[in-house]
């Protein structure tokens, strides 16, 4: 409990204790998934083959509609050198780990542990890839560039750079135009974030990264040699940034405020603007993760008050217009605020603060309902972080999810997906 209490007071703009805190369990129903699982680390975690009650409440009516049939089980289960996993990352068969002292590397193959850098550079919260590139964000505001190892023999990641760069910094300084006021009595060069960053996000075909703080602010930087800030929102959002998609040019930012805003670049050129195309504010509570479906066609929403919500947009997707989104779904059952959120093809995994993973099944067929095909339980601490990795096969649909919680527990599960349906 301390260690959970702990880490709100450092990321208290996810969700009030009392959601956290929650006692409450997902009641079993009857159901063809099946749960194998590997010994826990913890005395009193339970593994058992829960399926979420079909009669969740939403905000609209459905039709009944079959439920896939689901099996799962956890095969590993391993531990980071530090506590805390703020964030998962998958990319060339390796498993980064951030947490509150370093980022671990593991071999996804076997799951031993090969390498660990960045001691020392603050507590990483978010990981990116770009290139050979990778970026992580940090609470100490700042964004650092790595470079990935160049051959098998050399294992080790190099830090080039800390954003913004020396060259960034000393261009923008000579001018009195490039401060802002980030608080009472201190101003910072518009290319600086003031506070932690929360979370980074890659739009490989544009060249851009962003970026998003608790300073309310999110900015873009591009993925090239010279890394170079190019555009900056300073006021975002009323409160802390918490999560950030992009895709097609567009940025979805989501914030303590409860609000999501779509952005697309400014048709007025200034560098440093991005135009506003729709505020989105059907959440109660804070919003803590967003993903985009595969297509780049819907966005999902997570919110501290433990609700998920699909977006899916109702004009043509003209750029020049404003944008229209409706929530097509709404997927209840954690007891937790939500953390993560992660879709693979035609499902949703979620991790929440009530220490369980879920996969979610939506979309045609399931009316305005979505329903919770699998519940995976036995991490001991909130679950902040996972990921997905799919797995082909001729007859199933086969993939993994890694989930890591705030005890640094990493937790592997095998899914499997399989033809059969059931009412």
């Amino acid at each position: 409990m301390e260690d959970l209490q702990s880490w709100l007071a450092n990321d208290s703009s996810y969700i009030s204790n009392s959601l956290v805190f929650s006692n409450s369990s997902p009641s079993p129903s009857s159901s063809s998934a099946t749960t194998r699982s590997a010994p826990t680390l913890c005395e009193d975690s339970s593994f058992n083959s829960v399926r979420s009650s079909s009669s969740a409440l939403t905000y609209y009516s459905y039709q009944t509609a079959a439920k896939p049939s689901v099996s799962h089980f956890c095969i590993a289960s391993i531990k980071a050198t530090a506590a805390q996993i703020s964030c998962l990352a998958v990319r060339g068969g390796l498993l980064y780990a951030a947490t509150m002292k370093e980022i671990d590397v593991f071999d996804l193959a076997t799951l031993s542990l090969v390498e660990t850098f960045g001691s020392g550079s603050g507590w990483a919260k978010s990981i990116a890839f770009a290139g050979g590139r990778i970026f992580t964000a940090h609470q100490d505001c700042k964004i650092r560039v790595w470079q990935t190892p160049i051959s098998t023999k050399s294992k080790q990641h190099q830090l080039i750079s800390t954003l913004p760069t020396l060259r960034d910094r000393f261009l923008n300084c000579l001018s009195s135009k490039n401060y802002v006021k980030v608080r009472r009595h201190k101003q910072n060069l518009w290319i600086q974030h003031a506070d932690a960053v929360s979370g980074l996000a890659v739009d490989g075909d544009r060249g851009e990264l962003y970026s998003i703080s608790w300073d309310k602010s999110f900015k873009t930087w591009k993925t090239s040699s010279d890394m170079q800030c190019v555009g900056s929102v300073s006021s975002a959002h009323s409160d802390a940034v918490n999560a950030v998609a992009s895709s097609g040019g567009t940025v979805y930012t989501g914030s303590a405020d409860g609000k999501i805003k779509v952005w697309r670049s400014s048709a007025s050129g200034d560098r440093r603007k991005r135009s506003l195309k729709t505020t989105l504010s059907k959440h109660e509570s804070s919003v803590n993760a967003l993903a985009l479906t595969p297509d780049g066609a819907g966005l999902v929403s997570g919110g501290g008050d433990g609700v998920i919500l699909v977006w899916e947009r109702r004009d043509d997707g003209g750029d020049d217009e404003d944008m229209d989104f409706f929530v097509a779904c709404c997927l209840k059952g954690h007891k937790g605020a939500i953390l993560s959120l992660v879709c693979v093809n035609d499902f949703l995994i979620s991790g929440s603060a009530d220490k369980s993973v879920r996969i979610w099944k939506y979309g045609k067929g399931f009316g305005y309902r979505g329903c919770c095909v699998a519940v995976m339980e036995g991490h001991c601490k909130p679950v902040k972080s996972v990921v997905a990795v799919e797995d082909e096969d001729l007859d199933d649909q086969r993939f993994s999810v890694i989930s890591g919680s705030l005890d640094g527990e990493i937790r592997v599960w095998k899914v499997v997906i399989s033809d059969h349906y059931s009412d």
